[in-house]
């Protein structure tokens, strides 16, 4: 580790951190956040919801089981830098195609190791969310201080246009039995995938798409994606999924896909303090009265005063830890969404029954 160049990590606050250069030699710029998981840090550092994020691993040693090219959720890296403890250059598992070194080269993110992770994570927790800038190219923390201050907050932006597919594509398996059209504002392949494993066709569509281009396909559902950046400015997105949910067919939103379906039922989205994200949340489902572990990813949750507010919305899950809104269904349509995913790759499992729901509920409709 001797032989590896310095880098900084500055906070908008100005809490400055000193360490060694993981990944490419470079600046990266963006809202510091940190994860829990103590497993899948590659399917982590590839799900399009990071965008525009500089992410801290807690987990003390990343890159030991190296990097593979089967468990990716897109088609690279979207975090917008890395920030660990330890960093395993070489790696032990005999199935990896690289090391998380030669990948994050591959991909050009910039990273830094061997600073205080507790110290830095639970100063985030005192303080909040806030932008941070790494680098390993400029150490003048003048001119870093500078440059971050020209980073614009995460609230207010719209980040799935850049992370999105701009072509329709489709997934199907030898003999499927539903069609799914799915929105993407970010989606993480393993999504697609849990539904072709369930006996679905489904076509991925741009987020800009129109519901007659949604309907043309015929579809028995509509699923709406996961995606990074801030709901409440995506007010085209907002408008197609109220198209969307006037067609009274089966509807499954998780994440951005949850928050966006609330808001085209008038409800409201707050950013939150720190977020939720690793994979270890309880969650506990209203209806059965049971609890689930779950992965999340997400800064911005719907309200709960306004879900409350609202005669034609139940909530159906909420956090355990802080009591915020989980899952939402309308009570007069076969439609729900999640904030969290039951997807998970590489786990926990607890909720992939929400997609047989979502197949059951299409097979009612039919």
């Amino acid at each position: 580790m001797n032989d590896k160049k310095a880098a900084v990590l500055l906070l908008e606050d100005g809490t400055t951190f000193h360490g060694l250069a993981i990944g490419m030699i470079g600046t990266t710029t963006g809202e510091i956040a940190f994860n829990t998981g103590m497993t899948g840090y590659q399917e982590v550092f590839t799900d399009p919801s990071y965008f525009g994020q500089i992410l801290i691993m807690t987990t003390s040693h990343i890159g030991n089981y190296g990097a593979h090219k089967d468990e990716v959720e897109s088609d690279g890296m979207k975090i917008a830098g890395m920030v660990i403890k330890k960093f395993s250059d070489g790696y032990s598992r005999s199935s990896a195609d690289q090391s998380l070194q030669e990948s994050m080269i591959d991909n050009e993110k910039v990273g830094i190791s061997d600073i205080d992770t507790r110290s830095l994570v639970r100063h985030i927790r005192s303080k909040g969310a806030m932008n941070a800038i790494i680098s390993s190219e400029i150490l003048d923390v003048e001119i870093l201080k500078t440059k971050l201050s020209a980073v614009p907050s995460m609230a207010g932006l719209e980040l799935s246009s850049k992370v999105a597919t701009t072509e329709a594509y489709e997934q199907k398996p030898e003999n499927p039995e539903h069609r799914v059209a799915l929105i993407d504002f970010g989606v993480k392949r393993s999504i697609v995938s849990c539904l072709v494993d369930r006996g679905c066709h489904v076509k991925v569509f741009p987020l800009n798409t129109t519901v007659e281009e949604l309907n043309s396909f015929n579809p028995d559902g509509y699923m709406l994606s996961n995606g990074p950046g801030d709901p409440s400015v995506m007010d085209s997105s907002i408008s197609l999924v109220s198209e969307v949910v006037n067609q009274n067919k089966p509807v499954f939103g998780i994440c951005l896909g949850h928050q966006i379906l609330g808001l085209s039922q008038g409800l409201s989205t707050e950013k939150m303090f720190n977020g939720h994200r690793g994979i270890n949340h309880p969650i506990m489902n209203v209806k059965t009265g049971k609890g689930e572990i779950t992965s999340q990813n997400h800064g911005f949750v719907i309200s709960r005063e306004s879900t409350e507010a609202n005669k034609n919305i139940n909530i159906t899950h909420y956090h355990l830890n802080d009591n915020t809104v989980a899952g939402i269904e309308l009570t007069d349509k076969p439609i729900f969404s999640v904030q969290y995913h039951p997807e998970a790759s590489s786990g926990p499992h607890d909720s992939r029954y929400l997609f047989d729901q979502f197949v059951q509920n299409m097979k009612n409709h039919k």
